[in-house]
């Protein structure tokens, strides 16, 4: 961008004023920070007075499309350096720690203990080391349960061992909502669980009600915990009041209450 014409202060401020349409056409950032470092070194940005100084980081911000914090950044790099420049963008990277030789010893280990728990193959590497003296266990004789999973998951690792999969966990059901079906006749229960609430800190009691579907015969007990041990009496004494025979029973949820199957 050609801003000669541009040679004081006054004409800076009237333009900044203005607000005027004129932009940099630059696409690359550094024909950008060049044409940045070109101003302040032009209007010796370093002498100026603070009023001074503002109207120039106003002036670059207007010009660039540049963000307060980014104006600031680029004129602290130059007062430090005398320079505006790109910094070469540098990704954080870690240490390694495990190299790819202890990937392969961990998976003829799990090959060879049949892919025990994270725990368990852990103390193994660890005895390695320092009770036989191993020295090619070194670095795994420290590593955390953690990371040995990580060190799992990797694809060097199922490279070297396609016998392990992850633990799965298996679902077990526990209870099953769903609508009885009747089809007209007793003997189909809803059941659900109302907590009464709790009283100076305390759990007060569990209301258990059961209602037939069709005849709308209901049983209500109550119970002071759930748990297995408190409802099989209560669900006994429940069933055993209904004039009909009992062929299911659905667990459903109520205002307030916990459902129990």
């Amino acid at each position: 961008m050609d801003d000669s014409q541009a040679t004081s202060i006054e004409q800076i401020r009237t333009l900044v004023n203005a607000k005027s349409g004129v932009e940099f056409t630059g696409q690359r950032r550094e024909e950008v920070y060049g044409w940045v470092e070109g101003t302040l070194v032009r209007h010796q940005y370093v002498g100026l007075p603070r009023p001074d100084k503002g109207v120039i980081r106003l002036y670059i911000a207007q010009m660039t499309g540049l963000s307060r914090a980014q104006v600031t950044r680029l004129i602290t790099g130059y007062q430090r350096t005398g320079r505006v420049i790109t910094v070469p963008y540098q990704r954080t990277r870690f240490p390694t720690i495990y190299t790819a030789a202890d990937v392969a010893l961990l998976a003829y280990v799990d090959r060879a203990h049949g892919n025990l728990s994270g725990p368990a193959t852990r103390r193994i590497l660890e005895r390695e080391h320092r009770e036989y003296g191993q020295a090619a266990y070194e670095r795994l004789a420290g590593i955390s349960v953690a990371h040995l999973y990580r060190l799992r998951s990797t694809e060097a690792y199922h490279k070297r061992n396609t016998s392990y999969h992850p633990t799965r966990p298996t679902p077990i059901p526990i209870g099953e909502r769903r609508k009885p079906r009747p089809q007209g006749q007793p003997g189909y229960l809803r059941i659900d669980t109302v907590h009464q609430g709790d009283q100076d800190g305390n759990k007060r009691l569990y209301h258990i009600n059961a209602v037939d579907e069709v005849t709308q015969w209901e049983i209500v007990a109550a119970t002071p915990q759930i748990s297995e041990l408190w409802l099989l009496p209560v669900l006994e004494a429940i069933l055993q009041q209904f004039p009909f025979v009992i062929r299911a029973s659905t667990p459903t949820m109520a205002a307030s209450s916990s459902t129990t199957p």
